[in-house]
């Protein structure tokens, strides 16, 4: 096959190149990323480990325009992304990228209904909302049941378990439909049983979905139900097979 026969490239859903990000404490400057080169393929599902401290969250939050690089670059499908303005790249927050965080960051007086709904809210502002809220209470209503969160629609964050609170917040990242799902220790904040369940919803989204997933996770077990393993260390990267977890954390 000559060159001008060769396939399109098809380009990596999520990748970072010669990404640093550094911190300044006082006189002291702390290096946390330093050239991170980092590929999600389209369908993957990566698991990102490494020592307390060693950059994992503050590289998912470069990768979900949270915090920006002092240099380097982030893309998405083939578009740069770190480098837009502002209100751009609010607009491929709440559309191309969910979020999910241990801390879930529930509204308290919302409803678990209403804090899934609240990114279509921002999204298509008050006025459009109510030729939209039809359609987006019942695809939410739908998430939630995927969840099994069907009898719990009208509950506060208060009234709801850890294991139902990151439920919600997924569901949340999930209304939206993005590209790609960031989860940062999504399950630090729950128990054995509670975090096998939020793993294996993941990883059913994944599979069957084909959802593009960078997990965040101190945890050696949850990283091996991945498909591939980063670890990071001294603020770098090295690829691994699914197999090395117990080696990474």
């Amino acid at each position: 096959m000559s060159d001008l026969e060769m396939p399109p490239k098809i380009a990596p859903m999520l990748e970072t190149r010669q990404v640093c990000k550094q911190y300044q404490s006082g006189t002291t400057t702390l290096e946390v990323l330093r050239g991170v080169d980092f590929t999600l393929e389209k369908g993957g599902f990566l698991a990102v480990v490494g020592q307390s401290g060693s950059g994992k969250s503050t590289l998912l939050h470069v990768m979900g325009l949270l915090d920006a690089p002092d240099s380097g670059e982030v893309w998405i499908d083939g578009q740069r992304i770190d480098n837009l303005p502002g209100r751009e790249k609010d607009r491929l927050r709440n559309s191309a990228i969910g979020m999910v965080f241990q801390a879930y960051h529930l509204l308290p007086e919302l409803t678990a209904l209403e804090n899934v709904l609240a990114p279509l809210l921002i999204r298509h502002g008050i006025f459009d909302w109510f030729t939209q809220r039809g359609i987006a209470q019942e695809k939410a209503k739908v998430l939630l049941d995927r969840f099994g969160l069907s009898n719990r629609l009208h509950h506060r964050p208060r009234q709801l378990s850890g294991g139902e609170m990151q439920r919600v917040a997924i569901a949340r990242a999930l209304i939206t439909d993005p590209q790609v799902l960031l989860a940062d220790e999504p399950t630090g904040n729950l128990d054995e049983e509670s975090g096998a369940g939020i793993i294996e919803a993941l990883a059913e989204l994944n599979r069957d979905k084909g959802l593009s997933i960078v997990l965040v996770t101190h945890d050696a077990d949850i990283a091996s139900q991945a498909r591939g393993i980063v670890r990071l260390a001294a603020g770098t990267v090295d690829i691994m097979d699914p197999g090395a977890a117990d080696s990474a954390a």
